[in-house]
């Protein structure tokens, strides 16, 4: 059995107030109601998220939901102490609710590993029936417990944490697929130009016992064909291709969509101009349809709506969550514009062109001509999915990041809460280091995430060949300055940079992201920007580089000594450059380990501040710029072969990273979870609910989501998971 304490959430875990009150109070009645619709459509689609986690977080998702609504938490908490719970272990409910709510699943969005009550199942049950729900609809509570309850505490190998194959578990594919199946359909679906972001797998077997694969599309609509007009209208049907049958169907999470098309439409009454209105079109018609060509033509449209008060974005996102890399994650985020702070990005941005050309790679691996994104600074009012980042550098579909452009956004209220950090819960620092750290981190962070968004997602060019056999680079002239010889490998049609590098994609690009906003962080231009000049400037520079170090520390909690796998994209980048950094040497950064005060085995990690410049940055260049070439030439094997190499998790000397994770885990704090607002109509205004910052306002939050249809929601959301059970049932794992 795995150490408990691994997969419980802790009963003090932090819990903060998303708070953007003030900004949604500038707004015009407007701007309030297509914040509100476009909110709707937001968590709407975010319950897709259950869908795309476990197996059983749907159905767990429902029983909770039905245990906190038919009674509030206080009024459940004497059921509770009558039933024989104990006030710390009721709180272990509370927080496991708001944890799995946050979350959006059984497991963390930040790690993907799995938690569990931390409150017995022989307990749980008991609460469960002497609830006022099971009273109101005994059957149904206890069909749902039954459903869940396994799942629900079971801690099996496998499900420990997401993964494909023996690997873990990942409801993106049916339970019997392996990573030599998640190729081979990829493989089809790029001879078919057909994207996966918006796709699930699943497999059986004839009854020869030959394997049969079906490629289903997200959308509102389940008929097997689609109209001449639809890009789509030769991609639905049964295909034969290398010796297997594949059938690519639509339908998936067709009732949740057709609330979130339902909402974009009301919501485009209220859009303030062209732009947004063409924007929301495209995106009903990309979730009716199912096409993702449709969803990057509402992308277009969103990437020329220029500084909008109200910026969103919408959709199947991003791919951290697929074990293959290919498939995206339902998103959706409503926010309003900070201008004072974006004010500063807008600097960065008029600076972006010179810094870019600093950067350490040759000129004709950077775009033709850097395309002038909006950056802004936004107060989240909704972020639904499985998690909220600090800032987001989208859309990801290459040839419109090439030839159209991006945006770059910093979530300031995300930013400003999820940084802050108490002293004595401060880990692996010096007790000099700490008090800088605490004072700078923040500010320092605000300058990662706009060069990490900006200029690291936002740089660099893909060495594409068209399908008329056009190249988009100089093949005759280009060198590749690794090995000096002309470049000799690209992207092919219908290929992409997700497809191409899979399984590596993500932690490799958030890598090269972050090994840009470390590079170019030593630019006095830069730290000026953002309002900090003299010895500031230097503490800012320095907060950065030792948080980047500490993070790769603390990175070694998402690392399955097991699997020998990664759970964390952005984790597995982090350590990454710790190893980089340490690789360098000179004493430039070191990790100790070290007995704590409480005598109990700790670490220590450490940056020589006076070698940033001497040896840090050139550990960087030379870093960065192997990363881009094989980024940019589709050099998948050489990319494996370093990146893997500097993932690699041992108990060598001299570091012990092995041991090194034992003692991150011993002293490991919760991520923070948020608390969001709700809003609601009333009458022709649009309200702000507020909630606490407890599990209990987490909750609350949650419950007040869907108040007008919450009983037809939850059976149609029952329906499907049951439809689909089958292909996570034991007797078809092989």
């Amino acid at each position: 059995m795995a150490a408990l304490s691994q997969y419980v959430l802790p009963n003090d875990l932090p819990i903060a107030l998303l708070d953007c009150e003030e900004a949604f109070s500038l707004l015009s009645t407007e701007e309030k109601l297509y914040t509100h619709f476009l909110s709707r459509a937001s968590f709407y689609g975010g319950l897709i998220v259950l869908f795309q986690t476990s197996p059983e977080s749907p159905a767990i998702y429902i029983l909770l939901n039905r245990l906190f609504r038919a009674q509030k938490p206080c009024v459940l908490q004497k059921v509770a102490q009558c039933q024989g719970m104990t006030d710390e272990e009721y709180q272990a409910l509370l927080v496991y609710t708001a944890g799995f709510f946050a979350n959006m699943g059984n497991y963390k969005s930040f790690g993907d590993t799995k938690f569990v009550p931390n409150v017995s199942k022989e307990k749980l049950e008991k609460l469960l029936r002497a609830s006022e729900a099971f009273t109101k609809d005994p059957e149904g509570v206890e069909a749902i417990w039954k459903m869940v309850e396994d799942r629900m505490y079971s801690l099996e190998p496998r499900e420990r944490q997401l993964g494909l194959g023996d690997h873990g578990i990942s409801t993106y594919f049916s339970e019997n697929c392996t990573l030599e199946d998640a190729k081979l359909i990829q493989k089809f679906l790029d001879s078919k130009s057909l994207s996966a972001y918006n796709t699930r797998l699943f497999k059986t077997q004839d009854k020869g016992g030959k394997a049969k694969y079906e490629v289903r599309l997200a959308s509102v609509s389940k008929g097997g064909s689609a109209d001449a007009t639809s890009d789509l209208s030769n991609l639905l049907g049964q295909f034969e291709f290398e010796g297997h049958a594949i059938e690519v169907t639509r339908g998936d999470y067709s009732p949740l969509l057709l609330r979130v098309r339902e909402n974009l439409e009301k919501a485009k009454v209220y859009a303030s101009n062209e732009n947004q209105r063409k924007m929301l079109d495209e995106y009903g018609r990309s979730f009716q349809e199912g096409s993702i060509q449709a969803h990057k033509e509402g992308s277009k449209y969103w990437v020329q709506d220029k500084g909008p008060i109200v910026e969103s974005y919408i959709g199947f996102i991003e791919s951290y969550r697929d074990p293959f890399g290919s498939r995206g994650e339902f998103e959706g985020f409503v926010a309003v514009v900070n201008k004072l702070v974006s004010a500063r990005f807008a600097q960065l941005v008029s600076a972006a062109e010179r810094l870019i050309a600093s950067l350490p790679w040759p000129s004709t691996y950077e775009k033709d001509t850097f395309l002038r994104p909006d950056f802004t600074s936004l107060d989240v009012v909704t972020f639904s999915g499985s998690g909220i980042p600090a800032g987001i550098n989208i859309p990801n579909y290459d040839n419109i990041r090439q030839s159209i452009g991006f945006k770059n956004v910093s979530l300031g209220n995300v930013l400003s809460v999820g940084s802050a950090t108490e002293r004595d819960k401060l880990t692996f620092l010096s007790e000099e280091d700490k008090d800088v750290f605490i004072k700078y981190r923040g500010p320092s962070f605000e300058v990662q995430v706009g060069l990490h968004e900006l200029l690291g997602h936002g740089s660099g060019k893909l060495f594409v060949q068209d399908e008329k056999g056009t190249f988009n680079f100089d093949k005759e002239n280009v060198i590749n300055p690794e090995t000096g010889e002309q470049v000799k490998s690209w992207y092919k049609p219908g290929e992409t940079w997700d497809s191409k590098f899979s399984t590596i994609a993500s932690s490799f690009e958030e890598c090269r992201a972050e090994c840009v906003g470390l590079y170019l962080s030593i630019n006095k231009e830069v730290l000026r920007i953002f309002g900090h000049e003299s010895h500031e400037a230097q503490d800012v520079l320095y907060v950065n580089w030792l948080n980047m170090v500490r993070a790769g520390l603390l990175g070694l909690e998402y690392y399955t000594p097991e699997t020998g796998k990664w759970r964390q994209a952005h984790m597995q980048a982090r350590f990454v450059i710790l190893r980089v950094l340490l690789e360098a040497g000179e004493n430039f950064v070191t990790v100790i380990q070290k007995a704590g005060a409480d005598g109990h085995p700790d670490a220590q990690v450490s940056l020589d501040r006076s070698k940033i410049i001497s040896v840090g940055q050139l550990a960087m260049h030379r870093f960065l710029q192997r990363l881009q070439v094989y980024k940019s030439t589709a050099d998948v094997d050489r990319a494996r072969e370093m990146y893997d190499g500097y993932s690699k998790v041992t108990d060598e000397e001299p570091y012990k990273f092995l041991t090194l994770r034992d003692i991150v885990i011993l002293r490991k704090e919760e991520r923070k979870l948020f608390v969001q607002i709700n809003t609601q109509m009333t009458g022709d205004n649009v309200e702000i609910l507020h909630y606490d910052s407890s599990p209990t306002g987490l909750i609350l939050s949650v419950l007040q989501r869907f108040c007008n249809d919450e009983e037809e929601l939850e059976r149609k959301m029952l329906e499907l998971s049951s439809a689909d059970a089958f292909y996570w049932e034991k007797q078809n794992s092989r």
